[in-house]
């Protein structure tokens, strides 16, 4: 079967790789749909800190389960979702039903090889029917999925003025279903291509933050959520929450983050960081898609084959301002 393969940094060819092996309990797949992330940008420039080469990437996953499948959680044919994190299933956060932030987590396409290929395989409990969605769609809700956990974490308050910094697809999922929970959203970033998207294609207001200084938004919005995934940007979003607020981490990365504790403390800040998705996340994104309350024909941007992605990938890396959601179009 032929698979993408990120050889090196800056490196993509496709090969032909094994056959499938199914693990006993997994569900083979053909693979429908993979969605480029922001990690596999990051995979590809060799800026992901915890992989190691060469590594098929691709975790935003839709598939189709395969004639051979012999289990009864699922029907032949049935276009399923992947929920990428494979948890351990036995440490405290998996005990107490987090397994989005398992002590041993391993993502598929980054810390073992993903579904930029033909043919796949994941655990039962780690597929999701896609009832109701196209193989596009179906492979746009993880993505979407994390959005919609960071807001859910939050609690957000209804009709809240919220800020979302960062306006790449990870801060409009959250801006999405911030909005749909009742908020009064903006949308903030340096890039104003990004910035138009967002407002063209969405409705929401924006903020170009190479045009305000930090004092303009101080003390703003009841919620903050930070998706640059830029330490300068996480330790100046402090700087937007009221009084009373929550400042929400949906972006990681591996400085440390700092700001002021006398800030912090008068205001009674609420921190949270918000990791991956939960599955009762992934249903809620399944919902609010068939609802008609995400529209995902605006965030899907370009696509791709897996033979194009060797030429595609890359120059979408470089030129990610124009990029909401790229789709590899494998089957």
């Amino acid at each position: 079967m032929k698979a993408l393969i990120c050889k090196k940094p800056n490196s993509l060819t496709l090969e032909d790789v094994a056959t499938l092996q199914v693990p006993v309990g997994w569900v083979p797949l053909d693979v429908a749909r993979v969605g480029i992330c922001g990690t596999d940008y990051h995979i590809y420039h060799g800026k992901q800190p915890f992989l190691s080469y060469p590594r098929i990437m691709g975790h935003e996953v839709s598939g189709y389960v395969r004639n051979d499948y012999s289990g009864d959680a699922f029907a032949k044919g049935d276009l399923v979702i992947a929920n990428p994190y494979l948890a351990c299933g036995t440490c405290h956060a998996c005990a107490i039903a987090k397994p989005n932030c398992c002590e041993h987590i391993s993502v598929i396409g980054v810390h073992r090889d993903g579904a930029m290929t033909q043919h796949f395989a994941l655990p039962e409990r780690n597929l999701i029917a896609a009832k109701g969605l196209t193989p596009d769609q179906a492979a746009m809700v993880e993505f979407l999925a994390i959005g919609r956990h960071a807001v859910a974490r939050t609690r957000v308050t209804k009709g809240a003025k919220t800020l979302i910094v960062g306006a790449g697809p990870i801060g409009l999922a959250t801006a999405l279903f911030a909005r749909i929970d009742s908020c009064e959203v903006s949308i903030a970033d340096i890039s104003a291509e990004k910035l138009a998207m967002s407002a063209d294609r969405f409705g929401f207001a924006t903020i170009d933050l190479s045009q305000y200084a930090a004092q303009d938004l101080a003390l703003s919005y009841t919620h903050v959520f930070d998706a640059t995934g830029s330490v300068q940007a996480m330790n100046a979003g402090l700087n937007y929450v009221a009084h009373g607020g929550t400042y929400t981490l949906v972006s990681v990365v591996k400085d440390n983050i700092s700001f002021a504790d006398p800030e912090f403390h008068k205001r009674e800040t609420t921190l949270i960081s918000s990791r991956n998705a939960l599955n009762e996340d992934f249903v809620f994104v399944i919902n609010a898609i068939c609802d008609g309350l995400i529209d995902t024909d605006k965030i899907k941007t370009q696509s791709t084959t897996l033979a194009g992605a060797v030429v595609d990938l890359p120059k979408w890396a470089l030129d990610r301002n124009s990029v909401i959601k790229a789709i590899i179009e494998v089957a």
